[in-house]
């Protein structure tokens, strides 16, 4: 937005220069013109007054050095005819055509106006002046008048009229840069803050004293609607904590009492009572699992850890697990490999992995662990999930139709992705080749010296 709004505000700048700074420069080439031709056209009275002097006295000694020296000095032309049209007198190169300016002087009127003087032309101007007295016209004084000053002049105007808008035009598009800045800043904040927000820093927030008051105001209300959500997601992070501990010393004490109760039971009851011992155990698991979820979204930072250290461990025991199912766990590990994550959060994502493929991969599967950079992969050969799913089996409670049977909160998954997220990392369900499923954890290496 800043590029569109320092544009709009440069070409209504440009806008106001050009209407300035243009009719100011026409006019001064109309008044320089006019100047000119006051200056030439009083010359041109002297010497049609000399002319007219001459005509009736009959003798052009003074006429000719007049408009010869004139000629000289000033670069110009001049040509004096009689009223029939004839040529009397003539000092210096006339090059023009004089018919059209001849017949006006003859007629008795005299130059007026001049064509518009530029830096460019045009080179010279043609005066014409009548010579008589009263209504008798006697002849017409032509004068050929170079307009090399003026244009000089013209030219040294627009060019400091051209420098000054340049310089105008400078100063208000940095003053227009600046300008979108500050009313841009606000936005970009919030726009930055909101960000941070959604990517789970909740305790970020915006500075509310800088840009326009109602950029402010804004700002204002912004922080203030992040801190009333931060404060009911602690709520409700805290309420669901608290509740899944609470619960968890009722269900110990449901179960031992469930478990007191077998030996009084009779024989029909015993598979009943088995059913309800499982029941506790699944409620346990989910208790333990949203306590798990709670405490994760929570926050912990993210620092370096080694993923491999963390995951050698686990994979050991679950080589025993895999191996009592008849499955096989290969390993594809680097000797040591530093990620930015949340400590442990690495294992425990693989463990939710390898604890999946432990249900779902049938005998004589493969379950393979391997890692390329900062990206963990555990991918096995079982039935694997359709397109649609891999996306859905991230969220909290979810469960496949063709799984319901199969013991779990729903839970794992989920848990693992807010792991992944804490992390600044992503977690992903990929289709495997030629079937199963991958799961990928991408995590983000290092800061910059670290190891």
């Amino acid at each position: 937005m800043r590029p569109r709004l320092v544009a709009v505000f440069t070409a209504l700048i440009v806008l106001v220069i050009t209407a300035l700074s243009v009719p100011l420069g026409l006019a001064y080439a109309s008044h320089r013109a006019n100047r000119l031709l006051l200056d030439r056209r009083a010359d041109a009275t002297r010497f049609a007054e000399l002319a007219d002097r001459a005509a009736r006295e009959g003798d052009r000694t003074a006429l000719v050095p007049e408009i010869t020296r004139y000629a000289e000095l000033y670069g110009a032309a001049v040509r004096i005819r009689d009223r029939d049209g004839a040529l009397v007198a003539e000092a210096g190169g006339m090059d023009a055509d004089d018919t059209a300016a001849t017949r006006t002087a003859l007629s008795g009127r005299t130059t007026e106006d001049l064509p518009a003087l530029g830096p460019f032309g045009p080179r010279a101007v043609l005066i014409a002046e009548p010579a008589g007295r009263d209504a008798q016209v006697s002849g017409a004084v032509l004068l050929l008048a170079p307009t090399g000053r003026a244009r000089h002049d013209i030219a040294l105007v627009w060019a400091a009229l051209a420098l000054g808008a340049l310089a105008v035009l400078g100063c208000s598009t940095l003053a227009a840069r600046g300008l979108a800045r500050w009313i841009l800043r606000p936005v970009t904040e919030l726009d930055h803050t909101a960000g941070e927000i959604a990517g789970g820093r909740m305790e970020a927030r915006v500075a509310p004293d800088v840009g326009p008051a109602e950029l402010r105001r804004l700002k204002a209300r912004f922080n203030a609607m992040a801190d009333a959500v931060s404060a009911a997601m602690d709520r409700q992070r805290t309420f669901v904590a608290d509740a899944s501990h609470e619960l968890r010393t009722p269900l110990a004490v449901l179960s031992l009492r469930l478990e007191n109760l077998q030996p009084h039971l009779a024989a029909e009851g015993t598979a009943e009572h088995e059913e309800a011992m499982a029941e506790i155990d699944r409620l346990g698991a989910l208790v333990d699992d949203m306590l798990a979820l709670a405490r994760v979204e929570s926050g912990a930072a993210a620092r370096d850890v080694d993923a491999v250290a963390e995951l050698r461990p686990r994979l050991a025991g679950w080589q025993e697990v895999f191996a009592a199912k008849g499955l096989t766990l290969e390993v594809d590990l680097p000797e040591s490999r530093h990620v930015q994550a949340v400590p442990d959060a690495v294992a425990r994502i693989a463990d939710t992995a390898l604890d999946n493929a432990h249900k779902f991969v049938p005998e004589g599967g493969t379950v393979t662990v391997g890692m390329e950079g900062t990206v963990l992969r555990v991918a096995d050969d079982g039935p694997g999930l359709p397109e649609r799913e891999q996306a859905e089996a991230l969220g909290r409670f979810w469960r496949s139709g063709d799984h319901a049977n199969v013991p779990g909160s729903g839970l794992g998954l989920a848990i693992a992705a807010e792991l992944a997220k804490a992390s600044g990392g992503t977690l992903r369900l990929l289709p495997g080749t030629p079937r199963g499923l991958v799961v990928e954890l991408r995590m983000a290496a290092p800061p910059s010296g670290q190891p």
